[in-house]
């Protein structure tokens, strides 16, 4: 089997999004900063109700697909077609934009800690008019293995709630005590980076270091293998590349100016209100 190496780390930066909410951003803080299909990593996470109180008033989306990972804290989701969602400690929203799709992502506290992550998964040309559809996995229902939230994907033959589609997703969470090393088979040609949100991890036979609040972006291989001298909790997320162009513009994903200009015009227009919206189903 061939191990993936570390080939470049995306420090997170300090960034605010929504209507004030402070966060930190690694992938898509700058328009190269993607990796295919993945196009966006924000980590928010504080103990200051002035960092995220103000929450993220109803916005719009079209053409890609949102995940929504809570650790700590309470957020509730609603949408343009009074759909409401509340997510709790390791609770996941995969939301599929699509075609259209306003909502809002409005913290349910006023003091204590508010800790998670939001993903922006790309969607293939094909997919990016098909309807909207959502479904709110509460943690009961996200299996994990010595120590690894199997969120997406297969790890150790258990299968998380999201598996199959165009990019067959891998999304793991794994927590590795002091000196404890992890490894899983990643399909070959994914792209996969690894995000440490807790202390560091080395990857690789190099024991390349990523950094405390960093993706590490991985070469191609079967295997992956990460240590911790000091322990560490990481993201581990892989997904089949589109090779698609992209044009983005805010929350506007598509392949073409002419996309993103129709994209405008829909949601200007109230087209985005009169979509249907379905429940997320994906094959195995």
């Amino acid at each position: 089997m061939k191990t993936r190496e570390l080939q470049r780390i995306i420090e997170s930066i300090p960034a605010s999004d929504g209507a004030g909410v402070k966060l930190r951003r690694s992938l898509g803080a700058q328009p190269g900063l993607r990796h295919d299909p993945f196009l966006m990593l924000d980590e928010f996470f504080s103990d200051d109700p002035d960092d995220y109180l103000a929450g993220f008033p109803a916005h719009p989306h079209r053409g890609f697909e949102t995940v929504t990972y809570m650790l700590d804290g309470h957020m509730q989701h609603k949408d343009n077609h009074g759909n409401t969602g509340d997510l709790g400690p390791g609770d996941v929203q995969w939301m599929s934009a699509a075609r259209g799709i306003i909502h809002s992502e409005m913290p349910q506290q006023t003091e204590g800690r508010m800790r998670g992550f939001q993903l922006w998964l790309n969607l293939p040309a094909k997919e990016k008019m098909r309807p909207a559809a959502y479904r709110d996995i509460p943690s009961s229902q996200i299996p994990s293995v010595d120590g690894v939230k199997v969120i997406a994907g297969r790890y150790k033959g258990k299968t998380g709630p999201i598996h199959g589609g165009s990019t067959d997703p891998y999304y793991l969470d794994v927590h590795l005590s002091p000196g404890e090393s992890f490894e899983a088979e990643l399909p070959e040609g994914h792209g996969a980076f690894v995000y440490v949100y807790e202390g560091e991890a080395a990857v690789g036979e190099k024991s390349s270091r990523v950094p405390n609040r960093a993706a590490g972006l991985l070469s191609d291989g079967s295997q992956l293998k990460v240590t911790s001298k000091d322990g560490a909790r990481l993201l581990v997320l892989a997904g089949k590349p589109l090779r698609e162009p992209i044009v983005q513009y805010g929350p506007f994903v598509m392949n073409t100016r002419e996309e993103i200009e129709q994209a405008i015009a829909d949601y200007q227009s109230g087209r985005f209100s009169s979509e249907a919206i379905g429940k997320l189903t994906l094959p195995a």
